[in-house]
């Protein structure tokens, strides 16, 4: 779905998962330091709605969901993950409730199979799960933001910002009174510096929570059974997990970004030596340069050298080994 905010001036579109949005409007520096002075917004239109309705609405979720939302307050933001029957990442909800409807956004194109997911597991609960994609649009005000929030628009207040589900009609006109966009590389920017993973970049076919430190925001570790709950609790409670998520700070001195997917190795080992794991999103930032989020295994070392094929890399520890 094309953003009609592709049109600002300076609009640069974005690639990948991330295309109908703006990667950057001409500044990405100036974007993400109005970002973190609270200051504009981001156009996350391009995610997916998705709403369920009903009076059994949060104890059925209570059900399917990895967090505890049986009694989630109006108005309070939570994250969910559904696993699968291995403990495997599926998917990622952003999650809040307004009093008649549960609302949340979830990774661009992934709602379908979300929402099949969903109608499966219905049975004789009173829900009606719904696809709100080409109704509501995601809009991202930062932390500190006063920008005006438009009456009636559902909200999740984190600790990193709002997040506005606004009628899609209303979003140009809202982009006009929100002060300066800021495109989706800026947010990834922060997103990366405040180490909060995005599933299909820090996950692939067999990333369980533990590895990602989803344990306690995402997963809660006190409530009923869900799909997956056996290797939760299994590598809670008697292991560790195969992986664990680092931050990277990278040589400055590279013109180009390791991208997604890219080798990680110690560099003691040299160009040839094994792979210990990758990158998984890798940025530039106001502040810090170049950094990245990366898997690596468990057991390297926390003060180890590392390279991402031919850029050095020096970890921080975000899951304690």
């Amino acid at each position: 779905m094309k953003s009609p905010l592709l049109t600002l001036p300076g609009a640069v579109p974005a690639e990948g998962v991330d295309e109908g949005v703006a990667a950057h409007y001409g500044d990405l520096f100036r974007e993400q330091r109005a970002l973190a002075d609270g200051t504009g917004f981001v156009d996350l239109s391009h995610r997916g709605v998705v709403s369920v309705s009903g009076d059994d609405r949060l104890s059925w979720l209570h059900l399917l969901l990895t967090q505890h939302v049986s009694d989630l307050p109006t108005g309070e933001a939570t994250e969910a993950l559904i696993l699968s029957a291995h403990g495997h990442i599926e998917h990622a909800l952003y999650l809040v409730d307004d009093g008649a409807t549960a609302w949340a956004h979830v990774e661009p194109g992934s709602q379908g199979a979300l929402i099949a997911y969903l109608e499966s597991m219905k049975f004789f609960y009173q829900v009606e799960v719904a696809d709100r994609t080409d109704e509501f649009a995601v809009v991202h005000l930062p932390a500190g933001s006063i920008a005006e929030v438009p009456e009636g628009a559902v909200v999740r207040e984190t600790a990193y910002g709002r997040d506005l589900f606004v009628p899609r009609a209303d979003l140009e006109s809202y982009a006009e009174k929100a002060g300066p966009a800021a495109g989706i590389l800026a947010y990834e920017a922060l997103r990366v510096e405040h180490h909060r993973p995005r599933v299909g970049f820090e996950t692939d076919h067999r990333t369980i929570p533990h590895e990602l430190g989803w344990i306690g925001t995402a997963v809660h570790l006190q409530k009923g059974c869900y799909r997956g709950q056996e290797t939760v609790a299994r590598v809670q409670n008697l292991g560790k997990p195969p992986r664990r998520l680092v931050f990277l700070h990278l040589d400055g001195s590279e013109v180009h970004l390791p991208p997604h997917g890219t080798e990680i190795h110690l560099a003691d080992d040299g160009a040839d030596g094994r792979k210990i794991g990758f990158v998984t999103t890798s940025v530039r930032h106001h502040e810090l340069g170049p950094v990245a989020l990366a898997l690596v295994k468990r057991n390297v070392p926390v003060d180890a050298r590392l390279m991402a094929d031919t850029t050095a890399a020096a970890q921080e520890v975000v899951v304690e080994p």
